[in-house]
């Protein structure tokens, strides 16, 4: 993988190993297919005439990269792997020499969980640290907020775990989603496990805030159209802990699958919590695994199961950990790190290409189609920022023995129960 960040401070061009597993590089739609982009083999092109100044190029100046994520709130835990990831990206490319000799620097600001907080810090980030792209937002509140700063200023911001459809518009042109896709995206493959396994019954606990009223509609919507399959939901506050009276509610359904998928920070308690009423599989919301598993222990083993845009069961995957958690001090390498080491990455090749001008950014990561080691399908985008040909990795936490240096958490590790096809992309 170094020798490729070489490729990209030598010829402008950063070509990763890939770890797609759904084969097919865009999806096959029925909704407006994006504009093609070119492939990474090969140095790529914008479609357009690029806008940045050949001093930006020829600039010793560092290259400045926002993170902005959630370090403390609701949505702490994923922040922390989201920086981490940005770090080690930014790390590994200046060790090997910079983008054309110039240092990646990241400029980072907690959101603090806080939609205000997040537009205020977006802010600064832009205007007084002249940063040339922004990444790492988790929540959909914030997502809400910072997209309509982010297209106001035209500097590109890269979503990592925020789902709500309503964040991108038909004209957002700045604003990239990363891992997770648009929530109306996440209930199809839901339902296909539902149905592929024969269950019938199935509850779910979704938050009050954007992600979970998202998938509440998009889980409604979805099972609507799902002979035999009832579906009972149950809202509950996004800081709720006790998760005990929305479970016991579910006694007359009996349900042989419960989605917390739009409960974020829930995951965990509604795993636990829900062992001793029933022994049934738990489905989570892109919640970091360690999280779960260090929370809920030998309630989690084959019982939680969760989505993700990682291929864990990938070479360019478990090397990529190895080198995080030596880098960091946390015990697993969560698909908020990943996305997070991605975002550096494809930044530092555009700014490689066409300098600092977060216009021709934009224009560049459109027209481009990144191989990120470690990824289960390849990053590019519809022109509305959606992802083109995601395709959902659904793991269960077995219980090991998880591959040598990639899990100092424990034993377990995760089992792959499915991988769906490309997704056809969220058309606002």
């Amino acid at each position: 993988m170094i020798q490729r960040i070489r490729r990209l401070m030598a010829l402008l061009s950063v070509v990763a190993m890939v770890a797609a597993c759904g084969g097919d590089e865009t999806a096959d739609t029925t909704s407006p297919s994006p504009e093609a982009p070119t492939e990474t083999s090969e140095p790529a092109e914008t479609t357009t005439e690029p806008t940045g100044t050949s001093e930006a190029t020829a600039s010793d100046e560092p290259i400045r990269i926002g993170t902005l994520t959630s370090l403390t709130g609701n949505f702490g835990p994923w922040g922390v792997q989201v920086t981490d990831g940005m770090q080690l990206a930014a790390a590994e490319i200046n060790e090997a020499g910079g983008v054309d000799g110039r240092m990646i620097e990241l400029v980072e600001a907690d959101d603090q969980s806080n939609a205000e907080e997040g537009a205020a810090a977006l802010e600064r980030l832009i205007e007084a640290e002249g940063v040339v792209a922004v990444g790492g937002i988790i929540s959909s509140d914030v997502g809400l907020q910072t997209a309509l700063l982010a297209e106001e200023l035209a500097v590109p911001l890269f979503l990592v775990k925020a789902g709500s459809e309503a964040i991108l518009t038909a004209d957002s042109r700045y604003t990239f989603r990363t891992c997770l896709p648009a929530a109306p995206m996440v209930a199809g493959p839901i339902l296909q496990y539902v149905q592929d396994e024969g269950l019938t019954r199935v509850g779910a606990i979704i938050a009050d805030y954007a992600w979970g009223q998202a998938i509440n509609s998009a889980l409604q919507d979805t099972f609507a159209g799902a002979e035999g399959i009832e579906l009972e939901i149950a809202v509950a506050p996004v800081g709720e802990t006790d998760f005990t009276t929305y479970l016991r509610g579910f006694e007359a359904l009996d349900p042989e699958m419960i989605i917390a998928t739009g409960h974020p920070p829930g995951s965990g308690p509604i795993t636990a919590q829900s062992a001793d009423l029933y022994d049934v599989p738990v489905t989570g919301s892109y919640t970091p695994r360690s999280l779960v598993a260090g929370g809920v222990g030998e309630a989690a083993i084959n019982r939680y199961a969760d989505f993700g845009c990682a291929d864990v069961t990938s070479t360019e995957y478990q090397d990529l950990a190895r080198r995080y958690l030596e880098a960091s001090d946390n015990v697993f390498f969560e698909d908020d790190a990943l996305a997070g080491y991605g975002i550096v990455t494809m930044v530092a090749q555009a700014v490689g290409e066409v300098g600092d001008d977060p216009t021709a950014i934009a224009e560049y990561l459109h027209a481009t189609t990144f191989d990120i080691p470690g990824y289960a399908f390849d990053v590019s985008w519809t022109e509305w920022g959606e992802l083109a040909a995601a395709t959902i990795a659904f793991d269960v936490i077995g219980p090991g023995p998880a591959p040598e240096g990639v899990n100092d958490a424990g034993d377990w590790y995760p089992e792959r129960l499915s991988l769906s096809e490309p997704l056809e992309p969220y058309q606002p």
